[in-house]
């Protein structure tokens, strides 16, 4: 391996666009944010070291035996994250980055491309959550912030239109500018060196800046870099683990995938693509999951009945061909398993643990219930206990901290139980451990406290709910709307001052929520809810059973001025539904049922 002399990165660029520098397949993607960005590009301006760069050279003839991506140009979040496989002819030689990836996409894409990322409060299918920004250099004055002098930033077309203190000058054209004569053309057609429009520290600072921001881009070799020639896949491999693993610049798992790429043996479809393009498709079912390569690397370990634990040696040729082979059935296991939440009731904000999955799919898996686990009668049983033990385990934190000591132990419930999903013999093999699933009497107390809009809650509710319909959408839901509890509010009730605080303590918690049909919800609003019941359903009977399913006394005083007898009944209610649901016993038994 021999130290290069430094190149410049206009020279980096122009590699990139002729395709003569590209990424390994064991490279992990673009995960750099826009301040990252700035901050780089501050780097370069002020002459700070980034780092030297790794590069491998590899011969004409070995192209084919390996797989290449190209530069990532225009980042969007939402649509374009993954960067595109190449098709390369055997014609000349390529440069592969090894080390420095992010430094090098980032200044790619700031000079050539734009970044794309979600707005806040924008819903993730507008149009408008994801604007479009370039990178832009103010020419008139430093940076604000402490921590950084030149004024790098993102903006959009219209945010970077010039005022009396700004003039953004767009990064990529320095690529246009072939000399220092352009610079001075530029400067002239702008008016930045006319003295009638800025003053003289504004011109002669906009003088320096571009001319320095020239020379940096286009002039100082800044690129710094080894240059490493062998062909030999195992020493490449060793190479990048070696600069990898020692620090935090590439996460564990982003190793683990590297190395599960190197190994898979399907040129057309490297681990890197199947599993990104997996995580993608997963993470659409339903409302939406928030599922990561993680979680599908750890599941691959666990469904092969291999040692579980994220380290370099799991990951062996030997392993990762088993993998490999099992990769349909295992990921439609997964799949199936995601389905199955879903239908649940599940999304990205109630499942407080992703990976509370993989047991579920293990199962899947081992019985090859994969077609009939969402929909056939005879599988209605395991339904009804994947439900209650993911409701058990998401209520115990049962994996949070470091849940790797369970996999092996559900790995050998399902098979010493093949057919049925082994719901209480995992409540029996933990009780009284530290992953006990099994509830106390004060347990049942705490969790009525559960307040609105919690992932905890919404678990609490399903196992409160067991005969909803799988087909629809379910919101939780404020009985008595939560707008009722402003203080203006409970004085316009006539809720005298020593009531109003008790009013407001109690409204969020579980005793006034219930599951309630998406659309039901959104027409229920701030309606009050004895006049919403009347108006929905006409005949008593019908109102009755709505109000048992939802574990209300159907003598049940719904007026507001009564809210605290109302959520102190429902909360006794509550308590012995849960209590034997969860088969809790209590030295006196509750006999308030509903009616």
């Amino acid at each position: 391996m021999a130290y290069e002399t430094p190149i410049t990165i206009k020279k980096a660029i122009d590699n990139i666009r002729k395709r003569n520098f590209l990424l390994p397949s064991i490279q992990r993607e673009f995960v750099w944010d826009t301040e990252q960005i700035e901050t780089l590009f501050d780097s370069l301006m002020r002459d700070y070291p980034i780092s030297t760069f790794l590069f491998w050279k590899v011969d004409k003839n070995k192209i084919k035996d390996f797989q290449f991506y190209g530069f990532l140009k225009k980042y969007h979040e939402k649509d374009c994250r993954h960067n595109r496989k190449v098709e390369l002819a055997d014609n000349e030689d390529i440069i592969a980055l090894l080390d420095g990836q992010q430094r090098m996409t980032s200044m790619y894409l700031a000079l050539t491309g734009s970044y794309a990322k979600r707005t806040p409060y924008h819903h993730k299918n507008s149009a408008h959550a994801y604007p479009e920004k370039k990178l832009y250099l103010n020419l008139l004055k430093h940076s604000e912030k402490i921590e950084v002098e030149y004024d790098f930033k993102f903006l959009t077309e219209e945010e970077s239109k010039p005022t009396e203190e700004n003039f953004w000058f767009e990064c990529g054209k320095i690529l246009e500018i072939a000399d220092m004569g352009k610079i001075s053309m530029f400067l002239m057609k702008n008016k930045l060196m006319d003295t009638s429009i800025y003053n003289e520290q504004q011109s002669e600072y906009a003088i320096n800046t571009l001319n320095e921001f020239f020379n940096v881009i286009q002039q100082k070799g800044t690129i710094s870099y080894y240059l490493e020639e062998g062909e030999d896949l195992d020493k490449v491999l060793q190479i990048f683990i070696r600069i990898n693993s020692g620090g935090t610049k590439l996460s564990y798992s982003d190793l683990l995938l590297s190395i599960a790429t190197a190994q898979w043996k399907d040129k057309d479809a490297s681990a890197r693509d199947v599993i990104h393009k997996f995580v993608d498709d997963i993470n659409n079912i339903g409302d939406g999951f928030a599922f990561n390569k993680d979680l599908v690397l750890k599941s691959c370990l666990v469904l092969a009945d291999l040692d579980v634990k994220f380290k370099v040696d799991n990951f062996t040729k030997e392993n990762m061909s088993k993998i490999e082979g099992n990769w349909e059935k295992s990921s439609s296991a997964m799949q199936a398993s995601i389905r199955l939440i879903a239908k649940l009731g599940y999304n990205r904000d109630s499942l407080a643990a992703t990976n509370a999955i993989i047991p579920i799919a293990y199962f899947i898996y081992k019985n090859e219930f994969e077609t009939q686990i969402l929909h056939t009668a005879q599988r209605e049983d395991d339904r009804r206990a994947i439900k209650e033990w993911l409701a058990r385990v998401l209520l115990k934190g049962t994996f949070g901290g470091q849940p790797d000591s369970i996999y092996p132990k559900m790995r050998e419930l399902v098979n010493k139980n093949l057919g049925r999903f082994p719901l209480e013999e995992t409540i029996v093999e933990y009780k009284g451990k530290t992953k006990s699933i099994s509830f106390t009497e004060d347990d049942i107390d705490n969790l009525l406290e559960q307040q609105y809009g919690k992932a905890k809650t919404f678990c609490v509710l399903t196992l409160l709910y067991p005969a909803l319909n799988k087909s629809f959408y379910y919101h939780q839901d404020h009985i008595h709307p939560k707008s009722f509890f402003t203080k203006k509010k409970l004085k316009e009730f006539g809720i005298a001052d020593s009531e109003a605080e008790a009013f407001t303590r109690e409204f969020n918690k579980l005793p006034n929520l219930q599951l309630l049909e998406a659309t039901q919800n959104i027409e229920k609003s701030d309606t009050p809810f004895s006049e919403w019941l009347e108006k929905t359903y006409s005949g008593q009977t019908e109102q009755e059973s709505f109000l048992m399913q939802n574990h209300i006394k159907p003598d049940e005083s719904l007026v507001f001025e009564d809210f605290l007898s109302f959520v102190a009944n429902r909360r006794k209610i509550l308590k012995g539904q849960l209590m034997a649901v969860l088969n809790v016993s209590a030295s006196e038994v509750l006999s308030d049922k509903v009616a």
